[in-house]
């Protein structure tokens, strides 16, 4: 029986050895990985980079893909990388995520309402507005190096699901007063 439980003993030496090295391992690629991210040749690679990340930068050096500035309104600016295929809704996603990374790196986390910023503002490129989430963007002009602005989104009083909305709240109130 004491045969059993010293082999028992060893196992778990092992265990706990492979766990050690493991641990070791992670724990050297983390520092590689985080002196490689410091590095300022590799300063647009996001903190906690996703292989679609990488992928796009890539893409991006292979002339697969194109940088876009975004100027927001307060005048400030940040570049996003999209695929040369992109259309307007893939621009607002990669705006969306890298504005959520850099608020969760400046300030910790903090709550932005897409939905709120989608219904009343919209991306225009040369004065023209970014309607059409299907479109692509070099059907739109957007190239490499583009500039893309934030603008206020406004909607003819006819057109566009908008209008239809505000009036149907219109009516619902309306309709709790009576």
């Amino acid at each position: 029986m004491e045969s059993s439980s010293s082999c028992g003993a060893k196992e778990e030496e092992v265990e706990v050895g492979d766990y050690n090295s493991s641990t070791m391992k992670k724990a050297r690629l983390h520092s590689t990985l985080t002196a490689l991210l410091d590095d300022p040749i590799l300063a647009d690679v996001p903190k906690k980079p996703t292989l679609s990340d990488v992928d796009t930068l890539i893409s991006l050096e292979m002339g697969s893909a194109m940088r876009i500035s975004i100027l927001k309104l307060d005048g400030t600016s940040f570049d996003v990388a999209v695929m040369n295929s992109a259309t307007v809704k893939d621009l607002k996603l990669a705006i969306k995520k890298k504005v959520n990374d850099m608020e969760q790196s400046n300030l910790g986390h903090r709550h932005i309402s897409w939905q709120h910023v989608w219904a009343n503002y919209c991306l225009s490129h040369q004065n023209q507005k970014l309607l059409d989430e299907n479109s692509a963007l070099q059907d739109c002009g957007v190239r490499n190096n583009s500039q893309v602005q934030f603008v206020p989104f406004v909607l003819s009083k006819g057109s566009g699901k908008h209008s239809k909305r505000r009036k149907h709240r219109i009516f619902r109130g309306l309709s709790k007063l009576a």
